[in-house]
């Protein structure tokens, strides 16, 4: 079966570019002709392109939009945010998690905007996480906090949860990342200039920040006890698949939503909590969404 992928030639950036399902989304691209940048801290080395930043600094994200603009012309096809770090190894430092996971993530596209609406327009796909539904006791204060763009309150927020804080800071993060998305993505500056903006929320993939785990005595003793209704781990090149598909005109009237791709995880652990009808409390402002127009 031939994979989903866009047809027209373009420019497309790929952040984590150098392992996992950054990597093998580059790869799927590249082979159809279309091309690459590359973002990570570690440069493959494959392409002259690829720029290496380091996404837990300030400085570092704003050099590698920089860098992609530059490269670029100021116009790209298309976005897949990938980098990402896990609750162990170098994640074992939370602020390292909610730097690269978020704000790795959204202060690049909020840079990238303008490239993307003329880029015929562009697509962009935020690799979510399942982690978002099957984390349990994620304190909502610190997924505002991030939202706010304050990593320290959102440290603070979890300061008390000892071992397991660097996985609940994790599961924030991927949290945050998904509800910016929701709220981005209907905004007149992005859906109404043609950019589409969703997420990929995939559960256990076998990438290098799962197998950091499954190599960690603890973490990885909870992997493997870990739901999995198909069994097994999911591979890199099925979620690039997906990501490369949101990239397509397919996608075209895809605007906010978070795709699970996870081998039912999601849908074991929280059967009845999605979908959901209009609550009575939200009927308000449910209301004024409405009085205010349908499609312009």
């Amino acid at each position: 079966m031939t994979a989903a992928v866009p047809t027209r030639p373009g420019t497309y950036v790929v952040t984590g570019a150098a392992s996992g399902i950054g990597r093998a989304t580059a790869d799927l691209l590249r082979t159809q002709g279309h091309t690459v940048i590359g973002v990570d801290l570690h440069t493959t080395g494959r392409l002259d392109s690829e720029v290496t930043a380091d996404l837990a600094t300030t400085e570092g994200r704003r050099a590698a939009a920089a860098q992609v603009l530059d490269v670029a012309g100021g116009e790209l096809a298309g976005a897949v945010l990938a980098a990402g770090v896990g609750p162990v190894g170098g994640g074992r430092h939370p602020s390292l998690i909610a730097e690269v996971n978020y704000l790795g993530a959204v202060e690049l596209l909020e840079r990238w905007r303008p490239a993307l609406a003329a880029g015929r327009p562009g697509k962009a796909v935020v690799i979510a996480s399942n982690s978002t539904t099957t984390t349990p006791l994620v304190p909502g204060r610190a997924v505002r906090a991030l939202l706010a763009g304050d990593v320290d309150r959102a440290l603070r927020a979890t300061r008390l949860l000892g071992p397991g804080r660097a996985a609940v800071v994790y599961a924030a993060s991927k949290i945050a990342l998904s509800r910016w998305v929701r709220r981005t993505a209907v905004l007149p500056q992005w859906a109404g200039a043609g950019i589409r903006l969703n997420a990929l929320a995939p559960g256990a993939v076998l990438t290098p920040l799962l197998q950091q785990q499954l190599d960690d005595p603890l973490e990885g003793k909870a992997v493997r006890k870990f739901p999995i209704p198909v069994g097994g781990f999911g591979a890199p090149d099925l979620l690039a698949q997906w990501a490369c598909f949101m990239l397509t005109d397919a996608a075209d009237f895809q605007c906010g939503s978070i795709v699970f791709v996870d081998g039912g995880t999601d849908a074991l652990v929280r059967p009845d909590d999605w979908p959901r009808s209009v609550p009575a409390r939200r009927l308000p402002g449910y209301l004024r969404t409405f009085l205010r127009g349908g499609p312009r």
